[in-house]
């Protein structure tokens, strides 16, 4: 069965070899990136003229496959400490939201976590995630609305150590990646919190939107280059073909997806499995 982003291709190139242009600009509208398309392209060119719209979609297939690891490392807790997750991203992509989904999976999957309202920009997104953290039963810890998410963050460490919580959550604030002040505000709540341990923050996670294309490949190289993401969470996958940016990424940056995030309820979001998410978007 061809990719969701090669069936028209596919369909009108079934049985008779394809036209190299129009392929290759197939593979960059999915966003693949020019590396990753580029790759697919060579390997496809070596089986010579004859190749057809479902050799291409076969062989796009398992290029893809062998850029995407076969399994993400698993997220276990810590002995004696609290795992310090930093969730980032620019504004829009459901980074507040996909904080609060994962609080409901750890909790689902019965390891304890607390959630840190660290965008104090936005006395919003301080409510936001106050109701959801009632809605799912999970702590939120809040400073007022302008406060100082790195000192917010240290304290939160600090409260969930005490308590013996495994997972600390930090919801930072959306920033553009264009905005270096804003990009070095992140940097200091990555600095105070490895002041409590000089791991942490033990992840740090960049929450992509599928459908934003090729500027989230941008915005993923600026994050990393800032704070050295360990993770994408790839969100708005419900109802689109997209998330070839995640292939990119990983290829480009070597920065895993952790996880995919496919609708509004808490249950839509789960760990990165390489198999369901390219069977996603065949």
């Amino acid at each position: 069965m061809p990719l969701g982003f090669l069936k028209s291709f596919v369909a009108k190139f079934t049985a008779r070899p394809v036209d190299w242009d129009e392929l290759e600009e197939a593979l960059i509208r999915a966003d693949l990136g020019v590396p990753m398309t580029l790759k697919i392209m060579d390997a496809l060119r070596v089986r010579g003229s004859g190749v057809t719209g479902e050799t291409a979609a076969e062989v796009a297939r398992e290029e893809i496959l062998n850029v995407i690891p076969r399994m993400n490392s698993p997220l276990r807790p810590l002995p004696s400490k609290p795992k310090a997750i930093l969730v980032v991203g620019v504004n829009g992509t459901g980074k507040t939201t996909s904080s609060a989904k994962l609080a409901h999976w750890f909790k689902s999957n019965r390891h304890s976590c607390v959630l840190v309202a660290a965008d104090t920009f936005r006395a919003a997104a301080i409510e936001q995630l106050g109701v959801w953290g009632e809605r799912l039963g999970v702590d939120v810890i809040k400073s007022q609305y302008q406060g100082d998410s790195a000192a917010l963050c240290y304290d939160a460490w600090t409260s969930a150590h005490k308590k013996n919580v495994e997972f600390l959550i930090c919801d930072t604030a959306g920033r553009l990646h264009t905005k270096s002040n804003l990009m070095q505000e992140l940097s200091k709540v990555s600095r105070t919190l490895a002041k409590h341990d000089p791991d942490a923050p033990h992840e740090k996670w960049l929450v992509v939107d599928a459908t934003t294309g090729s500027n989230a490949l941008v915005q993923a190289k600026e994050f990393h280059q800032a704070i050295g993401l360990t993770g994408i969470v790839l969100t708005k996958l419900d109802g689109s073909g997209k998330g070839g940016v995640a292939v990119a990424i990983q290829h480009e940056l070597g920065i895993p997806t952790r996880f995919i995030g496919t609708g509004e309820k808490p249950g839509d979001f789960a760990p990165f499995d390489r198999e369901s998410f390219v069977g996603r978007i065949l």
